[in-house]
């Protein structure tokens, strides 16, 4: 059962996706003709071991009502 509080590793994960998520909308937001901007592996990285932690690899619904409770305009 899902408590109110999130936990530390949670909060983490929540924190390392936004960070991901902007590093990407800055790479698409580019302007035209300049040079790609590439997401760095550490980024990725991060996130991926964040989720890891708090048990959500492979539980993207359970990581989006996460997501979504702490940050609900997002």
């Amino acid at each position: 059962m899902q408590t109110a509080v999130m936990t530390d590793r949670e909060r983490a994960a929540v924190q390392a996706y936004l960070r991901l998520l902007h590093t990407v909308r800055a790479a698409f937001d580019a302007p035209p003709g300049a040079r790609p901007v590439l997401v760095p592996p550490s980024v990725l990285a991060e996130a991926d071991h964040a989720l890891t932690d708090a048990g959500l690899a492979g539980n993207e619904e359970g990581f989006f009502r996460l997501l979504e409770s702490w940050c609900p305009e997002g």
